[in-house]
């Protein structure tokens, strides 16, 4: 203190302190780039793996509504009052399309993972939004559509089929011991309407959760772009 050095020391005591503080700071700048690189890594695979399932489930629902409108169409062609012979030769294969059903159940994979992860590695807050909207919500009422479907297969059509039909081929033709039982009022006619109407709601929630496919596979080019 004598010799005035205890003003020097200070000055070497808080410029240390500082330089640490200093590295301090870089090192966590250093580690929070770095969990942000992994993070937006993780996104771009997930998303990117999320991307792949969605065009297969798409695919497949297209081809599911697809048939539900050849159903529809034939349905209302076979309860139709006036028929001709042409129409005759063609019942087999209107109820070909009516008397059959589907299957669908979604890729969930990558969304799985996503959502052990957390949803929030999606930056993205309308695709975290309709990404829970399509695989927690509308793929699952879409199941239930289609699952109702091959249930009035299951309890009505098949009783059916085992007294009335001749021969038949799934999703092909179905070729009826007597056209009556759908040219005249009958319990089958009956099942058909109300089959048709199924397929009628099934089909729209089928291409409504399509559209929704749809704006999670634009909303994910432009995030991976």
């Amino acid at each position: 203190m004598n010799q005035n050095k205890t003003t020097k020391y200070f000055k070497y005591a808080i410029g240390e302190i500082i330089l640490v503080v200093i590295g301090i700071l870089i090192a966590l700048q250093i580690n929070n780039w770095n969990e942000a690189r992994k993070n937006k890594t993780f996104e771009t695979e997930i998303l990117t793996q999320v991307q792949a399932n969605l065009i297969k489930d798409k695919l497949s629902l297209q081809e599911i509504s697809s048939n539900f409108q050849k159903a529809i169409a034939s349905s209302n062609k076979i309860l139709e009052s006036n028929w001709t012979d042409q129409d005759k030769d063609s019942l087999k294969y209107w109820l070909g399309d009516v008397i059959q059903f589907d299957r669908f159940q979604p890729l969930t994979n990558a969304y799985e993972v996503l959502k052990s992860k957390g949803l929030d590695q999606v930056q993205n807050k309308e695709l975290r939004f309709l990404l829970g909207t399509y695989y927690d919500d509308e793929a699952k009422r879409t199941i239930e559509g289609i699952k109702d479907i091959e249930e009035t297969f299951k309890t009505n059509w098949i009783p059916i089929m085992h007294k009335e039909v001749d021969d038949a081929k799934f999703k092909s033709f179905v070729i009826p011991k007597d056209i009556k039982l759908f040219t005249e009022e009958s319990l089958a006619k009956n099942i058909l309407r109300i089959n048709r109407d199924n397929f009628d709601g099934g089909k729209v929630s089928i291409d409504n959760t399509i559209k929704t496919i749809e704006n999670i596979q634009g909303i994910i080019t432009k995030e991976l772009n």
